[in-house]
């Protein structure tokens, strides 16, 4: 029986619907228990306090510390090299041969697992640069990690822009950089911020690049400068759950917690902002 448009529709609705569905669920279920679970060993000793007793006790404040630290570091160095370089593959390169083959490789290093990553930042930042384990360089390695997403989101973001807008704005006397700077990035703003987002994302729940080139096992105090080592969340977690015996189960689901509840806080913070922005723009 030949179906019509309308009862197509409906069933490719419904398909969609429960696809969503089946994916959603298993994350809500696993984010809601891990929520759960370490709520209660959440507290303001648990958020502010130094670790004590080999980490068994005591609170995750310098993991706190030190992941705002590198996610901070991260985007002052990724965000301007980032948009910078989205800014000119969309607006002033031609579309050439080269153009493809950089846009190919640039999707290309958004896929490589981080580990692959953390040996580079190893081998580049701390050995041959002679940086050492330390901040500075644990930045540099999750900057050229999370630039290759910032550059496809934002390129994609500011070439959605409508060539009209910039035929206009050409066309009234601005030059190619004030209709980037005034048009062009305004109206793009919120997937820029996605990008963005996505990439810091990344690098604030990232072990492996952090464990070659900055991260501390244990740390009984604050970093002093960016050439000191720092813990970490993701590391730490990682350290609580596999590398100390007779762990409470209590503190690794707490700092799980913590690290889930940093990231939302970036995500609802991004889709403010990106809302914002887009009941500002004009198409």
């Amino acid at each position: 029986m030949h179906l019509s448009r309308h009862h197509t529709e409906r069933i490719a609705f419904v398909v969609i619907g429960l696809a969503a569905i089946v994916t959603a669920v298993p994350i809500v279920i696993v984010v809601g228990s891990i929520f759960l679970s370490g709520v209660e060993a959440v507290s303001w000793e648990f958020l502010l306090e130094m670790p004590r007793n080999g980490m068994r006790s005591g609170g995750i404040w310098p993991a706190i510390i030190g992941t705002v630290y590198l996610v901070v570091g991260t985007g002052l160095i990724s965000i301007p090299l980032g948009i910078t370089s989205a800014i000119y593959l969309s607006e002033y390169a031609r579309d050439g041969h080269w153009t493809r083959v950089i846009r190919l490789a640039i999707v290309n290093l958004a896929g490589i697992p981080s580990v692959v990553y953390g040996l580079f930042g190893l081998g580049l930042f701390v050995l041959f640069l002679e940086l050492g384990s330390s901040i500075v360089a644990a930045c540099l390695t999750l900057s050229i990690m999370t630039i290759p997403i910032i550059i496809s989101t934002a390129e994609e973001a500011l070439r959605a822009v409508p060539q009209n807008f910039r035929v206009v704005s050409v066309g009234m006397g601005a030059t190619r950089w004030q209709t980037i700077r005034r048009v062009v990035l305004p109206q793009a703003l919120p997937g820029i911020l996605t990008g963005v987002i996505l990439g810091l994302n990344r690098a604030a729940g990232e072990t492996a690049p952090i464990l070659f080139t900055g991260a501390a096992f244990f740390l009984p105090k604050l970093p002093n400068s960016i050439f000191d080592q720092t813990m970490a969340l993701p590391y730490h977690l990682f350290v609580i759950s596999t590398q100390i015996p007779e762990m409470p189960i209590q503190i690794q689901y707490g700092t799980a917690t913590v690290l889930l509840t940093f990231v939302l806080t970036m995500n609802i913070l991004a889709a403010s902002v990106r809302s914002w922005q887009r009941r500002k723009r004009q198409w």
